[in-house]
């Protein structure tokens, strides 16, 4: 079992990273949060600040040189890699930098004694597009290349394989499905699209026919499963999500049930899946892990803290006038 002198959370002012943050203050870790901000935001570790246990951040790129110095600083136990295959990285030169953001990292651990590694990779690049009869489908599936992101994510996990067979570093890799809550940005997801625009009042926008499904999992699920692989599911990868398929057309009739509002249609987006879904028995038996937010329990308390912040936000502009 690892034990837990610090942790370093690279990523930790993005959306599931500063969750992540909360979790691990709120269980009395030391945590070192590292984010070049290019997607996370200050405002996202707000509450991290508040709660009052020790954390440091530090505006940092993964990939500079001063990364290692500052795990060679500080030594933590666990690193938190959340910086990996972001939803933003459309281009090829981005998708390949997280080979080397993945390396600096497995690098300065090798160093400076890290034990471990826990890695989020988005799950439908994991295993790419999967036939309805294989769903939800279980870790190590193979299929055959669907494009540069697909061979990244299993490359990432190669390259975690490589340094704990020759250099000892442990590593965890969660294969999450469609993770959704607040502080997500409505262009990383489609279920904080479709609560941004019940709230705002626009008409959603589905690409496709709304006919493809996805595996939705609420952001405290899939923070309890990163809290858990600190200690457990060693050189593995481990399916996290509900295993339960929705359609983009059921997500929008669920969440815009109490609006008018009519859905817009444009083309189907490249690379985007058909289907998926994720059997999370490995999780159970792992990690002890088990999804426990209904979707439309995790829909009604994001749209609730959605129209609390736009209320406040509209009392304060009018105060301030």
């Amino acid at each position: 079992m690892t034990q837990v002198n610090g942790v370093l959370v690279c990523g930790g002012a993005g959306f599931i990273g500063s969750h992540l943050v909360d979790r691990l203050i709120g269980e009395g870790h030391s945590v070192e949060v590292v984010d070049d901000l290019s997607i996370g935001s200050l405002a996202n570790l707000a509450s991290a600040r508040l709660a009052g246990g020790v954390m440091r951040f530090h505006n940092l790129d993964v990939s500079a040189p001063e990364f290692a110095e500052l795990v060679a600083l500080r030594r933590p136990s666990v690193i938190f890699h959340l910086a990996l295959l972001p939803s933003g990285a459309s281009r090829n030169n981005e998708v390949l930098r997280s080979a080397t953001l993945l390396l600096n990292g497995l690098e300065a651990a090798r160093r400076y004694g890290v034990k471990k590694i826990v890695v989020a990779l988005p799950a439908g690049l994991v295993y790419g597009e999967v036939p309805a009869r294989q769903l939800p489908v279980k870790e190590g599936r193979k299929s055959e290349p669907m494009g540069v992101a697909h061979v990244m994510a299993n490359t990432l996990v190669d390259l975690l394989t490589v340094y704990r067979e020759i250099y000892d570093v442990e590593f965890t890799v969660l294969a999450m499905t469609n993770v959704y809550g607040p502080r997500q940005r409505p262009a990383d997801g489609v279920v904080a699209a479709f609560a941004d625009a019940v709230v705002n009042r626009t008409s959603p926008v589905v690409f496709g026919n709304g006919r493809q499904t996805r595996d939705f999992l609420y952001i405290d699920d899939a923070v309890d499963a990163l809290a858990k692989a600190i200690n457990r599911g060693g050189g593995l990868v481990i399916n996290i999500g509900t295993g339960v398929q929705t359609t983009i057309k059921e997500l929008w009739r669920l969440i815009g049930r109490d609006t008018t509002l009519q859905e817009k249609y444009e083309s189907a987006r490249s690379g985007d899946l058909q289907r998926n879904a994720v059997n999370t028995t490995r999780a159970r038996i792992q990690l002890g892990w088990s999804p426990w937010t209904p979707l439309a329990t995790g829909v009604d308390e994001l749209l609730g803290r959605q129209r609390h912040e736009k209320t406040r936000s509209s009392s304060s502009s009018r105060s301030s006038k």
